[in-house]
């Protein structure tokens, strides 16, 4: 063969092997899985109001395409330049961008709000908020602008003019906040009628809630800033629903109709704005009664459901109203073991139980037109999935999306065009439009954008929980350069508590980048959902009501058992690492379990269920007077003289969510024990470490692991 041919296969060989042999640095694996290495997506997806017509953005959010679903030929509408100079502003991207019509949208520049045309290229300035301005909320319209100022509610109305719904001098009294501490679904206090008649607002007294003190270290002296954190067993906030008419600006008021302090949450309106619906709780969480209200008087009206359950009922969804001209509803329930979907009349009738399902509906999207299809999401059979399907009002229930994987659909204002953009274990994202026949169009479909990486695999299993029964969901990854006979050291990544699920089918299987990151210094990483994880319905969650930690571990314990079974494992450098719920699993599992984890990393733990907050620690622990015995079982202070292998403890000095009182405790108690742990805070971080300093924390937690595994 000729030198230089010879000379040329080498080099593109060797360039071959170069080009199969990049790979992801910590820092990449970090900061760089949705942006780098983020699969291509038609960004900023949105169709435009009763139009078939779409828009999505280009090049890193700075041009706005637009097609129409009959042909899906993109144009640009406006760049960003354009947008800039037409209304003065400097956004730097279309991001956060509501359309209020099929001619006009809304941004927002640093508390400006300005509209624009888009068929006369024209825009104006219609609502501008101050920096002491939060929780800036808009009506339907996008004409009044509310808004809460410490304590109290304002709005601006349509001439910009501020009025006052609320003029609490008293600090505790808040208005127009979240309550509940963002549980049941709650993530706001501010709720406009579908015609801006009235503005119903959430309102809590926390003047006996205790306060909380937090260190900031940035002043000199440094400084304590209190929160109001309830605790399990002690006081709490009281809530109740004002409702402020526009017309005679008076406000009434909606007190629970139980104890001051039971829960009052899924507010909504109906279409005719005659009425309220709120799901009213109790404080137990076992007793929920979805109640009716006069929106003029406030005046209780009617209950129309009551639900029950000795562990717990969790109302997360408001009532949904297919028909903007009716006020029957659907309502989410899972008193049937999954959540499913009922048909109500404002009355009080059953009108349909809509789905029926032995698997959990997710949300729904939305309806069509005129309210006689629902769109929704739901798992289908297989927990991993999240799938889109839709149902009319006789219950006839379609599977819409045709793969299996994790689906978001996004559907027209007419119901006949349905967007949907999905994942699975062998897509990264395939973008996808429907016609009302069902029938699809591929818009686009990404490359990997690991190919040229030395990047392991995962494989996806299941296995018999502890009750011998139940299937859970496992993954594991490989390195790249797998060698079955070799004995590789394990990381197991848990979590393991409620509305969490690790293991999915999407692109990457549920995991972290990091994980393949440290699959290919030579580890295998294990993750296994276990009973009391998520969308696998009531009974699979609630093993947990009353003894957290118990049936967690057993679980993982059978992953550990699995682990051991396979003879690529060396089972005596198992490793644990979790956050949160993951870092009470893991701190249990170093210190219950002794004798399984060689090495064990806890973040933000929960180290005595005490000192948990009481919307989601009463959920699922009761209270220690009704459950000391639980309490005390999973406290891991109780478990300190039983530390075996190497234990950091991470947590953010300004967490306001597992208060840094965990960690101390825990490590006061090793202490006293003569135990030695290591202890890593992160200042002024709260319960998990963000943005650049998310390199240095895992960082921080995969060479602990790698040092003191060997």
């Amino acid at each position: 063969m000729n030198r230089k041919i010879i000379l040329f296969f080498s080099l593109f060989i060797a360039l071959g092997s170069q080009a199969q042999s990049k790979k992801i640095t910590i820092e990449e694996s970090v900061l760089q899985q949705n942006r780098k290495f983020g699969a291509d997506r038609m960004t900023g997806f949105q169709w435009i109001p009763n139009t078939n017509k779409y828009v999505y953005y280009g090049e890193a959010w700075t041009k706005m395409l637009t097609a129409s679903a009959a042909d899906a030929k993109a144009t640009e509408l406006v760049s960003l330049t354009d947008l800039n100079n037409t209304l003065g502003t400097k956004l730097k991207n279309f991001a956060g961008l509501e359309w209020i019509d099929a001619n006009n949208f809304i941004v927002n520049d640093s508390g400006k709000y300005y509209s624009y045309n888009v068929s006369n290229k024209t825009g104006k300035l219609i609502q501008q908020s101050t920096d002491t301005q939060e929780n800036q909320t808009f009506d339907n319209a996008k004409g009044n602008l509310a808004f809460t100022e410490e304590n109290n509610l304002y709005f601006y109305n349509r001439n910009q003019q501020k009025i006052a719904v609320t003029a609490e001098t008293n600090k505790g009294i808040v208005s127009g906040q979240s309550i509940a501490r963002n549980e049941f679904g709650i993530n706001g206090g501010i709720f406009w009628s579908p015609k801006a008649s009235f503005l119903a607002f959430y309102q809590k007294d926390q003047s006996e809630v205790a306060d909380y003190p937090l260190l900031d270290i940035n002043e000199t002296p440094g400084k304590l800033v209190a929160i109001k954190y309830p605790m399990i067993g002690q006081k709490s906030e009281k809530p109740r629903v004002g409702i402020y008419n526009l017309t005679t600006t008076k406000t009434v008021f909606i007190s629970p109709k139980g104890a001051n302090d039971d829960y009052l949450t899924n507010l909504c309106w109906t279409p005719d704005e005659k009425y309220i619906l709120i799901a009213e709780l109790n404080r137990a969480q076992n007793d929920m009664h979805l109640n009716v209200y006069d929106a003029q008087t406030g005046a209780f009206v009617r209950t129309i459901l009551n639900e029950q359950n000795p562990n717990w009922v969790e109302p997360e969804h408001e009532a949904f109203f297919p028909n903007p001209n009716s006020n029957n509803f659907v309502w989410f329930s899972e008193k049937d073991g999954f959540q499913n979907l009922y048909y109500y009349s404002i009355d009080g009738k059953l009108i349909k139980q809509l789905t029926a399902n032995k698997f959990p509906t997710k949300d729904i999207i939305s309806a069509n037109a005129d309210g006689t299809l629902i769109y929704f999401k739901a798992t289908g059979e297989n927990g991993m999935n999240m799938l889109g399907y839709k149902v009319d009002l006789k219950g006839k229930q379609t599977l819409i999306t045709k793969d299996l994987g994790v689906h978001n659909m996004i559907v027209s204002t007419d119901g006949n065009w349905i967007f949907d953009e999905f994942s699975n274990h062998t897509t990264p994202s395939k973008s996808l439009l429907y016609d009302k026949n069902l029938k699809a169009t591929t818009l686009l479909e990404s490359k990997n954008k690991y190919e040229g990486y030395e990047m392991g695999t995962a494989e996806i299993k299941t296995i018999k929980a502890a009750d011998g029964t139940t299937d859970l969901y496992t993954r594991l990854i490989k390195p790249s350069n797998f060698d079955p006979n070799k004995k590789y050291p394990v990381l197991v990544y848990v979590y393991g508590g409620p509305h969490a699920q690790l293991v999915t089918n999407s692109f990457l299987d549920g995991a972290n980048l990091w994980m393949y990151w440290m699959a290919e210094q030579g580890y295998l990483v294990f993750t296994m959902d276990n009973r009391g994880s998520d969308n696998r319905g009531f009974a699979f969650e609630s093993v947990i009501h009353g003894h957290l930690g118990v049936n967690e571990m057993d679980d993982q314990l059978k992953g550990v058992e699995y682990l051991k079974s396979l003879p690529y494992v060396d089972a005596n450098r198992l490793a644990v690492h979790g956050w949160s719920f993951g870092g009470f699993m893991t701190t249990s599992l170093m210190l219950r379990k002794p004798d399984t984890f060689k090495v064990g990393v806890a973040g933000g733990p929960v180290t005595d269920w005490k000192w948990y907050e009481v919307m989601y620690g009463e959920r699922y622990m009761d209270t220690p007077a009704e459950n000391q015995k639980g309490f005390d079982e999973a406290s891991t202070l109780n478990y300190v003289n039983n530390l075996k292998g190497k234990l950091l403890l991470i947590h953010g000095t300004s967490d306001d969510t597992v208060v840094m009182q965990h960690n101390l405790a825990l490590v006061k108690k090793f202490v006293e024990a003569q135990k030695q742990v290591d202890f890593f805070p992160y200042p002024m971080h709260k319960h998990n470490v963000q943005g650049k300093d998310r390199v240095h924390l895992m960082t921080k937690v995969l060479n602990y692991i790698i040092d003191n595994n060997k």
